[in-house]
């Protein structure tokens, strides 16, 4: 029997084990809208803008590990989805996006609402399609699924032109999927893990750099296993935090700009740096030529083009985290018989030593709310239960710097792309994902009004997602930069006009809660917890305080400043310049 390619699209999906999509609807699409209406298995979530849906869609997967699917539009409702995709794309997340497009016949012809989104979009997806024909269309559906989720994860985009969806054709499902000239390499190099498991026996002074390829790959258990077996701490970027429990006296926070004093000295001196699953971006690198300057290093990735991209390594291991970490822990424990010395653990005593030194602080006020103490306080009531999204700018740093991260999809944050207002949006898709547990949105004043129009989207669906907002009436990390680099000119950083969040919460028919002393921030909070809907906290912080440690750009990892220094940090400065 034939069915239309809407109908085909639709039982794909259910294959697929689809129970949610993220969208907006338009004209070149309604035909799959009107199969949607009454569908049973799949629910569509309205969003209130295509970017929100697809920031929506990236959460969900990010909490669940499973393909957040979209559907949007042709034209300006496909432009839309740009951020969103690039989103993901930097942070290898898994994502089908269906965009809807003139018919075949028009293509081409400036019809109205008419975009090449395949042209736009194949810098920011790992692969896209233009259906053609509907005879191609479950087999294009399916390789889109197993290509986003397979080998480094990443977007995928189908774009559905009109007559192809309204047409009819037989259903055709293949159970395998087999792509000649796609094969990710899953096994590490045997030799290669034998080499780096005689490396790591023979070092004194070794780091695990643990990213977000850990958590994709569900290797933390693995992770955990290794640094335990021969006591060798392990700092985390942004997409690696939760990899390692941060309440575990191996974790040695996150390194890089923003990092901890004692992570990024740990590089620095370290012999031998086992990197798994990150990239060395510039953020952890600092100055390339002054990173990690005693150290051999072992890197571990699935993605062959991450090695060797950005710093040299010793041994390179292309694979699979979780499969990798399986194999090279049975090395150590079977074949190296080396003890593990004094040198090594003095090491250890050293790296307590730069913990007691400069640990993860900041000046209390009775006066003033300090930022800090809201992450430190959110951290405290939820005792790590929650799952925290976050904007981007001072917000997420201070979420990354004092929220201890003890499990592995708890902080789902815009590391690649830095995207402001991906944080509320992503709180909506992994409350609809995880119905029953604590989803907080940890905000800025600047980040939270880029999405603002999903507070109808959350309260509609009766989503009891919070969001703390920061509010320092700035952007925050520019007018930090601004500071430090710029002679305090602050230039367009400064929001002269801020809405009243709780008034605007009241408007969508969220609740709103606000605080401006110290000693109201703990009674907000647990109010805020309590009520069973969406709520803004309004918290109106110390608009000067910036995020320490930095480093400034160009600079070797442990040339930091501090709070304290604002004198040296200024000298410091005009050094380095």
């Amino acid at each position: 029997m034939k069915i239309t390619g809407a109908e085909i699209l639709i039982e794909s999906l259910k294959r697929e084990g689809v129970k949610h999509i993220f969208g907006y609807p338009g004209g070149v699409v309604l035909n799959i809208f009107d199969l949607l209406y009454d569908n049973k298995d799949i629910q569509l979530i309205l969003t209130r803008h295509e970017q929100g849906a697809v920031h929506a869609a990236d959460g969900y997967a990010r909490s669940t590990g499973k393909p957040g699917v979209v559907l949007v539009t042709s034209g300006p409702g496909a432009t839309n989805t740009i951020t969103g995709i690039a989103t993901a794309s930097m942070d290898s997340i898994p994502l089908i996006v269906f965009s809807g497009q003139v018919p075949t016949m028009l293509i081409g012809n400036d019809a109205f609402q008419e975009a090449d989104i395949v042209g736009i979009s194949r810098p920011c997806t790992k692969y896209n399609f233009l259906v053609k024909d509907i005879k191609d269309l479950s087999n294009i559906v399916r390789e889109a699924f197993y290509i986003a989720t397979s080998g480094r994860p990443g977007p995928v985009l189908i774009d559905l032109p009109k007559d192809v969806t309204a047409s009819k054709a037989e259903f055709i499902w293949q159970e395998t999927v087999k792509i000649r000239s796609y094969n990710p390499t899953y096994e590490g190099n045997k030799w290669m893990i034998i080499q780096a498991a005689h490396l790591i026996a023979k070092s004194k002074r070794a780091v695990i750099i643990a990213g977000g390829g850990v958590i994709i790959s569900g290797g933390y258990r693995e992770l955990r296993e290794l640094a335990e077996f021969i006591d060798i701490p392990v700092t985390m970027t942004l997409m690696g935090l939760g990899s390692l429990p941060g309440t575990h006296e191996l974790s040695l926070g996150m390194p890089g700009m923003h990092g901890t004093y004692y992570a990024n000295k740990a590089i620095q001196e370290a012999d031998l740096l086992i990197a798994i699953g990150m990239r060395f971006d510039d953020r952890v690198t600092g100055k390339l030529d002054a990173f990690a300057p005693h150290a051999k290093i072992i890197h571990i990735d699935i993605d062959p083009t991450s090695i060797r991209k950005n710093v040299r390594v010793d041994i390179p291991i292309v694979g699979d985290v979780k499969r990798v970490l399986t194999a090279l822990n049975k090395v150590l424990k079977e074949d190296i018989k080396e003890q593990w010395d004094e040198v090594r653990k003095a090491w250890l005593r050293q790296i307590d030593t730069w913990k007691k030194e400069r640990p993860m602080t900041y000046t209390y006020s009775d006066e003033v709310i300090k930022p800090q103490f809201v992450v430190e306080k959110i951290y405290d009531l939820t005792k790590g239960n929650a799952i925290i999204t976050t904007e981007v700018g001072q917000n997420q740093m201070w979420a990354a710097q004092f929220y201890k991260f003890d499990r592995p999809r708890t902080l789902l944050t815009s590391g690649g792309l830095g995207t402001m207002g991906y944080g509320f949006p992503a709180a909506i898709g992994a409350q609809i994902a995880h119905p029953d547990k604590l989803v907080i949105d940890i905000a800025g004043d600047g980040s939270i009004q880029m999405n603002i129009q999903e507070l109808a989207t959350a309260v509609i669906n009766k989503l009891p997602v919070k969001v703390a907002i920061l509010n320092n009436h700035y952007l925050g990390m520019v007018r930090q930069w601004q500071e430090l680099f710029f002679h305090e000119r602050y230039s367009y950083s400064h929001l002269e006009v801020v809405p009243d969040f709780v008034k605007v919460a009241e408007a969508y028919g969220a609740a709103g809660l606000k605080a401006t002393r110290p000693s109201e921030v703990e009674p907000v909070l647990k109010e805020g917890f309590k009520i069973k809907k969406t709520v803004f906290m309004d918290f109106i912080v110390d608009w000067k305080e910036k995020v320490y440690p930095m480093v400034p750009a160009n600079a070797p990892i442990d040339h930091m400043l501090f709070e304290e220094q604002k004198e040296k940090s200024e000298k410091k400065l005009k050094a380095l310049k």
